[in-house]
Parts: structure tokens; sequence; C-alpha cells
């Protein structure tokens, strides 16, 4: 053996650390391999494209690199997802498509910098800091309001220009259909050259000033190279309005079939105006829908209060959050929101932790407990130590994870993509077609019908409805599961989560509670059951091992008091022994029975296989000549395990579980909830393998744990699901996280996840019939059978609402 080599973990646990011998890796207990063979490995799976198991990996290694570049930077994004999850560090425009870009919103950029502190009682007092009121010494509250979102500025900003459009617009558009309007007469006030120039003095500012920045972004779409409904607004109505200023201008240069008697060529001022103020409409209910995609992530961060109770030096202080540091001791008064995570120190409370976990059942929790930022304290106030600050706390990573689905695209997306790509260029060629057609074929004036149908087109062919059809709905549905206890890393976990028909489960802290409880317990001799289990926790008491935890849990449940021992003794690998009433008494497993001198009877040994044989651990209770007792302890399965695993089987997914433990404690979960099958004795590769497996035989697999010898599992499958209640790394490693660390969870992934799927699909098919329908209209194939046209200014408005329409059915996953 080269006594130089350097093995690695294939899983890369610790990232390129290496060792000097072969064995097995620490984290996962993979096999170490030569780091030759995992660099030569890693090139083949490169050179050939990888399977699809490769690609999800470099996937996984993309977003976590991805999330690496954003910390710290500005983070603001195109809502139609033109370059994926590129963000940007600074507002402004998208630089492929020209839409706003959106704030992402997170914590820090809510936080209370800008927030006004004022007094209940004495409202003209205004601080910029929390403390008491100068005049009454009342504590300050935040003010609601302040300073005004960058979203609400956009959408003010575009509400200015569109009701400075409708000014102009609408006295066009009377002038323009004064013909249609008998009474009006206008003719007899003014020539038509005056009301053509008329209208053009009202036209020009909505084309200059209020509509500007379409053409911008149409412009910009061209010299890109990348055609977007913007280059079709901009080519349509800027057709319309160029043709207008050269009737007016030049009448001489049109064919005469463009004039009327007296030689005055039509306009199109009101078409060029009205087109561009319904677009503006169109973009002032977008910008107004869009704020409630993240309605979601603002709720969450409003969990969280401005202001924390901080107690130093004995004295309490009001301290904004920002400046709440790791190991204070905070003081949450009854009814007021826990601040940031941590333990309580003192007190007991009851907490309402459904804004997280979406169990709306409050939570009793105890000294030494865990408590999480965002949710509400009860009725009594308790202290406790803060151990998760800023961006470290669950409420701060949800965000993130929200905000990085949002962001994300899911595969479905690419048909959107596939197809808008050469949309644009094929709606061109169909207006320029339109206009040749109509110009040959159609009735007189000729070109005029060829001019109008072809601008027709180029506006109601806007693809604004088939972009928002993905990104809204991942957005506001990312969200939605959020809220729900259901956290994602990207969109396309939702998709592939729709997909799965293959559910592979870890049983500690999985299936089970992750932590022994009594089970049973049973006199063989002369005690009663009862003083069976009594004798059993008092001798237990000083034992600091799991199992004696669980009996003393449950002695005191059934309120049981213990009794104080003499000669209190531990027995390395056997159990506990001890002194009562001067007769001495042992606890223990069968090695404890041989120190002891005594056997088993068949009606002990019976009970003990039956009870080994249902899962549990057992331990004998023994006095100096007898057995007295038996007590049984198992790990509990959680309550919502065994409804959680019928409902997806319901859904045909097939439910196996994989543990370490034993073969009976195995077989004993398995047949008590009803699995398709386990397997007992699991290393953490043969967990990996198993995914593998099931994967080349064509299944698509979810694969949820909770630990770290789960990870090299949950990276493997299609897709990873952690309890939130395990370690980091199982949740570092998988793409869902459930907050609340019960299978429940799974069932509500699952039922979001095709809610999702379901409303993208109804959005591409509105936005794909949309479309279908709406360029034959109005290209005029109506027109030979039923003489109907559709006028630009009627495809202006059907394009605005038909991309609010797509909003608004998105929205709809807000509902719970």
């Amino acid at each position: 053996m080269d006594k130089h080599k350097e093995y690695v973990c294939p899983m890369r646990c610790e990232g390129d650390k290496t060792y000097d011998q072969p064995g097995d890796c620490p984290v996962c207990n993979m096999h170490l391999v030569p780091v030759e063979e995992a660099e030569q490995k890693s090139h083949d799976n490169h050179s050939a494209g990888g399977s699809s198991h490769q690609h999800h990996e470099h996937h996984k290694q993309h977003d976590h690199q991805h999330k690496e570049s954003l910390n710290g930077k500005g983070k603001y994004y195109c809502p139609m997802r033109c370059e994926g999850d590129k963000t940007y560090d600074d507002p402004g425009s998208c630089p492929v498509c020209g839409m706003d870009l959106k704030k992402e919103e997170s914590r820090t950029t809510s936080s209370n910098k800008n927030t006004t502190y004022t007094c209940p009682m004495h409202p003209e007092v205004k601080l910029d800091h929390p403390g008491s009121c100068p005049k009454c010494g009342m504590d300050l509250v935040p003010e609601k309001g302040g300073e005004i979102s960058e979203e609400e500025k956009a959408y003010k900003k575009m509400r200015n220009k569109f009701w400075l459009a409708v000014g102009f617009s609408l006295p066009v558009l009377i002038i323009a259909m004064s013909g249609m309007i008998p009474f009006l007469n206008l003719n007899n006030i003014a020539s038509e050259k005056v009301w053509n120039w008329i209208e053009f003095a009202l036209a020009t500012p909505v084309v200059f000033y209020a509509g500007w920045e379409f053409f911008k972004r149409g412009w910009s779409s061209i010299v890109r190279y990348s055609p977007n409904m913007w280059t079709l607004i901009s080519i349509g109505v800027g057709a319309a309005y160029l043709f207008s200023v050269f009737a007016m201008l030049l009448p001489g240069i049109f064919p005469g079939q463009f004039k009327d008697e007296q030689g005055n060529v039509h306009v199109y001022f009101e078409a060029a105006a009205v087109i561009l103020t319904l677009v503006l409409l169109g973009q002032v209910l977008e910008l107004r829908a869009h704020s409630k995609t993240n309605s979601a992530i603002k709720a969450l961060l409003e969990l969280v209060p401005p202001v924390a109770h901080v107690i130093r030096d004995g004295e309490e202080h009001d301290m904004p959050l920002e400046e709440v540091k790791t190991g204070d001791i905070l003081k949450v008064k009854p009814g007021e929101k826990v601040p940031v995570d941590g333990v309580i120190s003192s007190c007991n409370a009851v907490i309402d932790e459904s804004m997280i976990t979406g169990e709306s059942i409050p939570v009793d929790k105890q000294e030494n407990d865990k408590v999480t930022g965002g949710t509400v304290n009860g009725k009594t106030a308790f202290e406790m130590k803060a151990e998760k600050v800023g961006d470290e706390t669950l409420l701060s990573q949800i965000v993130d994870m929200v905000n990085e689905a949002g962001r994300s695209r899911a595969p479905i997306q690419s048909l959107a993509d596939t197809i808008s790509k050469y949309f644009v260029q094929i709606v061109v060629s169909i207006a320029v077609i339109t206009f040749i057609m109509w110009a040959i074929w159609g009735p007189e004036p000729a070109y005029v019908y060829a001019f109008v149908n072809a601008v027709a087109v180029l506006i109601v062919a806007c693809p604004c409805a088939l972009g928002l059809a993905t990104p809204m709905s991942i957005m506001v549905g990312s969200g939605r599961m959020a809220q729900s206890g259901v956290l994602v890393k990207d969109a396309r976990a939702i998709e592939e989560m729709n997909k799965v028909d293959t559910l592979i489960i870890d049983k500690t802290g999985t299936i089970t509670e992750g932590k022994p409880a009594l089970k049973k317990y049973k006199s063989f001799g002369k005690m009663s059951d009862e003083d069976v289990l009594k004798l059993a926790a008092s001798l237990e008491a000083n034992s600091e091992h799991p199992i004696a935890a669980a009996i003393i849990a449950g002695a005191k449940e059934k309120q049981f008091k213990t009794e104080k021992l003499e000669d209190f003794e531990s027995v390395t690998g056997k159990g506990v022994q001890g002194k009562y009433k001067n007769e001495r008494f042992g606890l223990g497993n069968h090695r404890l029975l041989e120190d002891y001198g005594i056997s088993l009877n068949d009606d002990v040994q019976a009970k003990a296989k039956e009870w080994q044989s249902l899962g549990q651990t057992v331990m004998y209770l023994v006095s100096t000549k007898n057995i007295e007792g038996l007590i049984g302890v198992a790990d509990t399965v959680k309550s919502t395990s065994k409804k959680a695993i019928h409902e997806l089987q319901k859904q045909g997914i097939k439910v196996h579980m994989l543990t370490g433990d034993n073969e009976n404690t195995a077989k004993a979960v398995a047949d008590e909830i009803g699995l398709d099958s386990y397997v007992a004795n699991c290393l953490p590769e043969d967990k990996n393998k198993k995914v593998k497996e099931l994967q080349e035989r064509g299944r698509i697999v979810a694969m949820a744990g909770d630990g770290i010898n789960d990870a090299p599992a949950l990276t493997r499958a299609n897709i990873g699901i952690a309890m939130g209640t395990g370690t980091d790394i199982a949740m570092e490693s998988a793409e869902i996280t459930l907050v609340k660390g019960d299978l429940n969870g799974i069932v509500r992934a699952r039922e979001l996840s095709h809610k999702v799927m379901k409303n993208i699909k109804q959005n591409l098919f509105f936005a794909f019939v949309y479309n279908s329908v709406g360029v034959p209209v109005a290209a005029g194939i109506l027109f030979p059978f039923f003489g109907i046209l559709l006028s630009p200014i009627i495809a202006a408005t059907a394009m605005s609402f038909s991309s609010v329409s797509v909003i608004t059915n998105a929205l709809r996953l807000r509902k719970k």
C-alpha cells in the first residue's frame, strides 16, 4: 500500500478534507476512496453529461454556491425570471425584458432602522429609538407606516402616469369617435386638420412621458436580440403614432385609398394613446397584485417584534431587535411575540407556534425547552436565553428559503420559455402576413384594414401572461407552503414532489419520537404493578441513562412518588442497584440477573419475549432472591405517523422504512403503522444504495430523515425531506424541510405541490388559449364569415387583463 496515498469521502461530508489511511467516513460512515479515484469519477460524470442523479447533485451544488454568492448583497430580481435566479444589487429595470425589478423581502431589509417610536398617550412624541415617553413615562411603541417601500413607490409612480394618461387619452378618444356621436358635431367647431393637431398635442405626452418606459423596454429587447412583450407593444403603438404624424404632416405621400373626400388621411392617435393607457392600467393592476404575492413573506417578517426586553446587570432594557446578542437573557411578557430563538431559562409557558408550524394547538414549554422567534407567548411571563439571533434564527432561514424558492425556476417553466423564445418572431411574421393579405385581398380601403389588423395582431399577442404563468404560482405557492410549515429550497422541489411515487423514511426521529418512553410494567412477585414501577423509578432517580429518564417520566405521568434509596450504584453495562427497606434491589438487563444468580422462569421468559417482539427494551426488577417484575421501554411512534402514512399510501405512494435499529424493533414499528416494507440494521451506505436501486428501477424517490446518517440518502434521492427537529446537516442535504418534524408535513407538502402544479397548468392553459384565439381573430379570420374585426384598442384591453387574470389565479393559492 502506498503510504503517501490520500483518501476522501465520496459524499464530501467534510468538504475536501483528506485522510492518510483507508476506512470509513466519520460523518456518514461510507467507505473512503482514493482522491484520484474520486476526481476521476467526478471528471467522467462531467464529461458524459451525468446521469439524472448527477445532474441533480450539480443542481444542489449550484444552489449552494448561489446562496453563498448572495450573502451581503442587495437582492432585486426580475418577476419574469428572464435570467433565472439572477439577482441585482440595485433597483431598476430588468436588462432583458425591461420590467421593474422586485425587491426580495428579508428580515434585514424590513428591519426597524427607520422605525419611528411614539407614545400611545402623546402621539406628538416621536423618537427614532425605543424607550420611555418623556412626558408620561409610558413605553414607546413602534409607529405604523414609516418609510414607503420601493414596491409601493413603483406602484404609485405607475398609478400617477396612468391617471395622467387617462386625462389626455379620453379627449383624444372622444374626438376620434365624434363621427359616431351625432350630437357632438365637432366638425362644425373646427376642421378635421385642427382636430388632428389637437389629438397630436394630447397623445404626445402619453407616448413620450406616460408610456415612454415601454418604448425603452422594447428598444432594449431589440438591441439584445431577446424579443418579448414590449417588442410587440412598442412596434404596434409606435407604428400607429408615427403613421399618424406622417399622415398629418405629409398626407400627399399616401395612396388615395387612405384619404377622405377632403384629402385628409385618417390618423390613429387615439389608438396609440388609449393602447398605452390600457397597458398602463394592466401594469398598475399587476404591480398591486405583485405586492400580494409576497404577502406570506411579509406576514412572516411581521411575526418578530421590533423591540426585545433585555435583562442586563439585573435591569430590564428595551432594545431594538438588531442589538440583541447571543447569550442575552430576555423577558417575554404575556401575549408578546418571542423575539429570537433560544431556551427558556426561568418559568414555564404556553406557546402558540401555529405561525411557523401550522399546528393550531399551543405547546407547553418548561425550563430548558427551546422557543422560536415569531411564536406567541400565552398568559405567563418567562425569561429566555438567546441562542440564535439575526440571520441565524429559524424565521430568517424560512424567509431565505421562501425567497430562494420564489426566485427559482420550475422545470415546467422551460416549456413557456421555449415557446416565448420563438413566439414574438412568429407574431411579427403573422403581422406582416396579415398586412400583405389584407392589402391584396381586403376590401377598400385595403391598406387601412391591413395596417389596423397588423397592429391588432402585435398588441393582442403580447406574451406577458405566458411569462407570468409559472413564476407567479411558484412565488405564491412557496409562501403558502412556508405558512404551513413546509419549506422548499427551489421550484424544482415543488414540481418533483408532485411526481413522487416512492417514499423512504427513517425510523428514529421520523416515524418515532426519537427518545424512549415507558410502555409496559408488570409484577411477577409479591409487589403490585404500581409498586414495581415506583421502585424502578426510585432506582433510576440518580441515573442519567435515557432509559432511566423514560421510566422516571412514566412514573411522574402516573403521579407515583419515588422513594429515597441507600447505597445507589450504577453497574456499567448491566443496570443500577440500591437498598430499599434494608433489602437490595436491582434494575437492569439479563446480565444483571447473572450477578444476582437468578434464572428466568417460563412465565417471565415468555412475557419478556413477547415485549421484545414488539420492539421494547425489557428491564428486570430483581431482589436478592427473586424477579419482582418487568419494565418495558421503547421509542414511541408519533401520533401523526400512522395516519400520515395511510394517507400517502392512498395517493399511490409506496412507503418503505430503512432503519439502523434491530429486526424486532423495526418489525414492530412496521406492523404497527402498516408500511409496505422495511429493512433493519441499515448503515448510511445501505440507505444510499437502496435509494439508487429504486431510482434505477424507474421510481421517483423521496427520502425523509433527520440525522447525519441520513444525509447521503437525502442527497441521492430525487427529493430529500428533512425533519426540522433534526440535524443541520440533514436539513442542508434536503430540498424540503418540515418545520414541525412529523410525517403530516409530507402529506401537506404533497397536497400543496399538487395544487401549485395544477395552478401553473391552469395559467399556462389560459395564456396558450388566449394567444391561440386572440391572434387569428386580430388577423381577421372571422371577418369573411361574421364581419367581426378586433380593433387595436380592444386588443390592448384583452392583453392587459389576461396578465391580471393569470396573477389572480395564482393568488388563489393563498387560501387555506
